[in-house]
């Protein structure tokens, strides 16, 4: 866990736990419509799609051609990973962790 200092208020947290209340994407596609603006959702989740191709060894070419990133993004964003709080990791190994069970439950064939 990081430092938090800079971003932890009462704002803050009552935004998070809005954000922890969300149950389906498609109310995730609500909320944050409702939230921010196309712009800055596009952002964010540019973002979260650089992190990822990052971590899975992409090079900044391929980045730049698969999102449309610039590369002062791309290497803020490797940043992030390489000496952040590690909220990337986190998140990611859930969902190839989430993925591998979806994956292993189609796997099973019924006797």
């Amino acid at each position: 866990m990081g430092n938090h200092s800079k971003l932890q208020d009462k704002h803050t947290d009552f935004l998070f736990r809005c954000i922890l209340e969300l149950k389906t994407v498609e109310e995730c596609y609500d909320f944050f419509e409702d939230l921010s603006t196309v712009a800055e959702l596009k952002a964010m989740s540019q973002r979260s799609v650089v992190a990822k191709m990052l971590r899975d060894k992409h090079v900044y070419s391929d980045i730049v051609a698969g999102t449309g990133a610039s590369t002062a993004t791309i290497s803020r964003v490797n940043r992030s990973l390489n000496y952040g709080t590690g909220g990337y990791d986190m998140i990611f190994s859930r969902i190839d962790e989430a993925e591998s069970e979806e994956n292993g439950a189609e796997g099973v064939q019924p006797q």
